[in-house]
């Protein structure tokens, strides 16, 4: 459906005003020239497309037909116009944008608008399997919708993060995603920039959107105590940070409670975080702990080094002790074994992020607060 608003000086599928299509030619594409050239005034290439165009206007009209400078080429440039004109005439238009190298120019189009088709994203570490998942399941459900992903990397540094929130509101985004920690988010509020916070705490100024984080710690050591384990142990969150994913600690030792089965919760620190190295912090564990026969860990990754440090000190997974990870990424299914893990719905997340940015720019209510439910994939460690 077009999107009139896009463009200023559009009132429904009308203009408001006179067009000159040479300057709008100028305003909303560019020669790519490698330059900033298209800043300074008409260019060559500008007087080249505007005498193409001139053309297919004669062309039409011998034919018998119409096609309006005014509106209907506009029509053609954008795909957005208000005008209306022949598919031969459109793909003619478009021809000789191609040939004469044209292309949007997003700055100009973002500067007509109040914001422009670009949403932010920022996630602490980019390698991590979680968050390439989730980059990966944002970028295909802001395309269906016709946005862009603007993707930082903050290293899980404060400083970055207010450094690239501040480029997030130079550049006009539409939206911004937060898979990072809080950081001050007033000013997206007071200038009515949606915000999703995804898997991190809530906030009263943002949209939280998050998986069943307790469902998934009782679903993993109710597995556990079903595959007859009686000693477990859970690597879980970080020293000293909240995060909605320690709630899966609160599932895990409530089973525990309820099934009389032994639970342990190691927390890593922020340095294992970080470097997402956790073998050191693995061994101690299991060195501390000698009778576990069952481990859930808090994420794919870490179960993935727990099956290392195990076959390393001559353990047998599923035979001696039992494993079940969480997200259900790509490294769940490559180990030998293969990972039992509770699944987060990383692509119905990403798809509500992007949708619910689209709907509360459009004045829609959305919820405050959306939690998915997850659910157990059983594989060979457990």
């Amino acid at each position: 459906m077009a999107q009139y608003e896009q463009w200023a000086g559009f009132k429904g599928r009308n203009w408001t005003h006179s067009v000159d299509v040479r300057s709008f030619i100028q305003d909303n594409y560019t020669p790519y020239e490698g330059d900033d050239s298209f800043l300074e005034g008409p260019t060559e290439a500008t007087n080249k497309l505007w005498g193409r165009l001139q053309e297919l206007q004669k062309e039409e009209r011998a034919k018998g037909g119409v096609l309006d400078m005014e509106t209907e080429v506009v029509s053609g440039l954008t795909a957005y116009g208000p005008g209306y004109i022949s598919e031969e005439t459109r793909k003619k238009v478009t021809q000789a944008m191609q040939e004469m190298n044209y292309q949007p120019n997003e700055l100009a189009r973002s500067l007509a608008k109040a914001h422009s088709n670009t949403i932010g994203v920022i996630v602490p570490h980019i390698s991590h399997p979680f968050f390439s998942k989730m980059i990966s399941a944002l970028e295909s459900a802001a395309a269906k919708r016709g946005y862009k992903i603007l993707l930082c990397n903050s290293k899980d540094q404060p400083e970055k993060e207010t450094e690239y929130l501040d480029m997030f509101i130079s550049n006009r985004v539409t939206g911004v995603v937060m898979a990072s920690r809080d950081v001050q988010i007033e000013k997206f509020h007071d200038l009515k920039i949606p915000i999703v916070n995804f898997e991190r705490e809530e906030n009263t100024e943002a949209i939280t959107i998050q998986c069943d984080n307790e469902q998934g710690g009782a679903l993993a050591a109710s597995h556990l105590a079903d595959c007859g384990c009686r000693h477990l142990l859970h690597f879980g969150g970080i020293v000293g940070r909240d995060m909605p994913a320690d709630r899966r600690a609160d599932g895990f030792l409530r089973v525990c409670r309820e099934r009389g089965i032994e639970g342990e919760v190691l927390l890593s620190d922020r340095l294992s975080y970080g470097s997402m190295h956790y073998e050191s912090y693995i061994e101690k564990g299991l060195l501390e702990h000698p009778e576990t026969d069952g481990i859930f860990a808090s994420s794919d990754l870490i179960a993935a080094q727990v099956l290392q440090r195990l076959y390393a000190m001559g353990k047998r997974v599923p035979e001696d002790i039992k494993v079940v990870g969480f997200d259900d990424t790509v490294i769940a299914g490559i180990t030998t074994p293969s990972i039992t893990t509770i699944h987060q719905p990383i692509e119905e997340m990403s798809e509500l992020s992007i949708a619910y940015i689209d709907r509360r720019r459009k004045g829609e209510m959305v919820p405050n607060v959306t939690t998915m439910p997850v659910s157990l994939v059983v594989r060979d460690s457990a």
